[in-house]
């Protein structure tokens, strides 16, 4: 039988084991193309870089049951907290770029920390493919009943002489930013204090630990309207229906400054572009819904801001430029 182990056989072996090869090769492309067009096959996790009970996890965890309705697949959120937010988003930059693993995206991880930190672990820029804009919303300025200042100007007044301690929700969020910038603009001291997620800031608030905070209306407004807080002001360039009494910083005596906070959705850079185009559909069809527009503009005093990637990445650019440029002037520094 050795006789007819001559070279031609040996290499119609190799023919052979090219075709096999060859054919595996095209199977796995067609079965990665499969996979994209039946995506998803399995449950997606959304995950919120903050706290559980915050301003982004209320709208994130609405939008996702209706995500879920559409996918035929649930969308789970997962809270990641800690380091501003850099934890959750360093778990997705992460993450194999599948389509099911998303990030809660706002201005701290995505605009502020490659500013503020020395060391960041990832890429806002290069690391995640933006899909849309979710939520903008104006910032509220609250005071103990007791012990905090009666209106803005009562802070300004205080701040001109010592510096106020203000609650926050971590070191280069919009809540911690948005204090600096009020201090720069008013020419005062603000003091941040960082706590893990929006509850117990406000809590300490309440409490008078802290005499002054800085919260997301829509977090704020139940303990404004509760009689729990003094509201000095709104950050937004106009005043909310939901709580029209309450002056813009603006008006209250801080000309021109205008402060809103943002979130949005992204995911990691390398997601197929066909399973790109399907999340962000069905991200704006929820987005529009006439339900979801009524839970953010009237439960949590915000709006829908414009929808889509190419919007979103064009914005993320301006607030990094923007809220850089508070950093650098407030001299704020993490390693």
């Amino acid at each position: 039988m050795q006789a007819h182990d001559t070279p031609m056989t040996r290499r119609d072996a190799l023919a052979t084991l090219a075709v096999t090869v060859g054919g595996a090769v095209l199977a796995a492309r067609g079965g990665s193309a499969f996979a994209e067009a039946g995506w998803p096959s399995r449950p997606i996790k959304w995950v919120n870089p903050y706290a559980a009970g915050g301003a982004s996890d209320g709208i994130v965890r609405v939008v996702a049951q209706k995500l879920g309705e559409r996918f035929g697949q649930p969308v789970v959120i997962d809270n990641k907290t800690g380091a501003g937010g850099n934890i959750g988003t360093d778990f997705v930059a992460k993450s194999p770029p599948d389509g099911y693993t998303w990030i809660v995206g706002n201005t701290g991880p995505m605009a502020v920390n490659s500013t503020l930190y020395g060391n960041l672990s990832f890429d806002p820029q290069k690391d995640f493919t933006p899909i849309s804009l979710v939520m903008s919303y104006p910032n509220l300025v609250i005071a103990n009943l007791e012990s905090g200042p009666s209106s803005l100007q009562d802070l300004i007044a205080r701040a001109k002489s010592r510096p106020v301690a203000y609650a926050g929700n971590g070191v280069g969020t919009s809540l911690h930013l948005t204090g600096q910038m009020l201090a720069q603009a008013a020419g005062i001291k603000l003091t941040h204090v960082a706590y893990r997620g929006e509850p117990p800031g406000l809590t300490d608030v309440m409490a008078g630990v802290v005499p002054v905070g800085i919260t997301p209306i829509s977090a704020g407004l139940p303990l404004v309207k509760g009689g729990k807080v003094r509201a000095l002001a709104v950050t937004g360039a106009e005043r909310s229906p939901l709580l029209p009494d309450v002056p813009t910083a603006s008006e209250a005596g801080v000309p021109g400054f205008e402060a809103n906070g943002w979130i949005g959705v992204l995911v990691p850079r390398g997601t197929p572009p066909a399973v790109v185009a399907k999340i962000v559909k069905e991200f704006t069809a929820v987005m529009q819904l006439p339900e979801i527009q009524n839970i953010v503009k009237n439960d949590m005093a915000s709006v829908v801001p414009p929808l889509g990637p190419e919007h979103f990445a064009a914005f993320m650019q301006s607030e990094t430029q923007r809220w850089g440029q508070v950093v650098r002037t407030a001299n704020v520094k993490v390693e």
